[in-house]
């Protein structure tokens, strides 16, 4: 089992990195005075992670990180143990061979499934990890949980929530080939640092029916001022650096209905969740802001309840 404090992650780095953006400015809109009273109640935003105008799955199209750190991802992990029911498969990112974990259909099953990509916390992967996504798999999904690059002795360069991208996107494709998932009804789903990537995943590919972020965090800026600038591995000089890894910078991007489910507890998630969802929902997106009772981990359950129900839905 992981330690807590690989977790906590975004707990404590948005708690600290959320003084940072009280006091600052409201966007301008230059719409009808409407749009501006809608605009003006949103939650202040961090200088430089504006809305952007461009759309972010061109915006990743465009962009390349530039990584002044490279390695692995900077959390400690031990080799896991294959749970009962759980096959360990690979699946190719470019140049990369990724493993994951997923489960098989039930003897019962008939027909194609759906299933969910379930993208974990923290930047490594251990058994407690598949036993949060329990209540998908009883709910009938298959769910299929990425290693991502760098975590846990594979390969890949660890870029803090963007060439990761990349590896959600390709174990997204392997998950639709498997021959008894439906391709038409893939959703993604993840928590805390999976729930980062969930939105932007979201934001980047058609592919999925829907998507459920679990406390994830909308700004960058927020999270490396948190006091994790020792693992930032990419260049801290360059703005754009922080964009292309913030939701909130391109929260009208999202191309599926989207859920951003947080603990009433987190309040350090409260004001960045909600100018997101609020963002996507002014250009018409389906993307709501949903605060479940209890904290970064005792919320984890009811979110997951709902996101079931919400994927029904869709």
């Amino acid at each position: 089992m992981k330690t807590l404090p690989a977790h906590f992650f975004l707990m404590s780095i948005s708690f600290l990195g959320l003084i940072s953006s009280f006091g600052c400015g409201t966007e301008k809109s230059a719409d009808s005075g409407k749009k501006d009273a809608k605009v003006q109640q949103l939650p202040p935003t961090t200088p430089g992670l504006d809305l952007q105008k461009e759309d972010y799955a061109e915006a990743r199209r465009k962009f390349r990180t530039n990584l002044i750190k490279k390695g692995p991802a900077p959390q400690n992990w031990h080799p896991v143990k294959l749970l009962p029911g759980v096959s360990e498969v690979e699946f190719p990112s470019g140049a990369l061979r990724l493993k994951a974990w997923t489960n098989r259909p039930s003897k019962a099953a008939a027909g194609k499934l759906p299933a969910v990509l379930f993208l974990h916390g923290g930047w490594a992967f251990g058994e407690d990890d598949w036993e949060q996504a329990q209540p998908l798999c009883e709910a009938g999904f298959i769910v299929l949980i990425p290693i991502l690059r760098g975590e846990n002795g594979q390969a890949g360069n660890f870029t803090m929530f963007y060439d990761e991208i990349d590896d959600v996107l390709a174990a997204a494709d392997y998950l639709a080939r498997l021959p008894y998932v439906d391709a038409n009804r893939i959703y993604l789903a993840g928590h805390s640092a999976g729930g980062t990537l969930t939105m932007l995943a979201a934001m980047s590919s058609k592919r999925f029916r829907a998507a459920a972020s679990l406390s994830g965090s909308a700004d960058r800026v927020a999270f490396v001022n948190g006091g994790w600038d020792k693992v930032v591995p990419f260049d801290r000089s360059d703005i754009r650096e922080f964009q292309v890894r913030s939701p909130v910078a391109y929260a009208t991007s999202f191309k599926c209905p989207t859920r951003l489910y947080y603990g009433s507890q987190e309040t350090v998630f409260d004001a960045e969740t909600r100018r997101t969802a609020q963002l996507a929902k002014s250009a018409g997106l389906d993307v709501e802001a949903v605060a479940i009772p209890g904290d970064h981990f005792s919320a984890v359950p009811e979110a997951l309840r709902q996101a079931i129900e919400f994927f029904r839905k869709n």
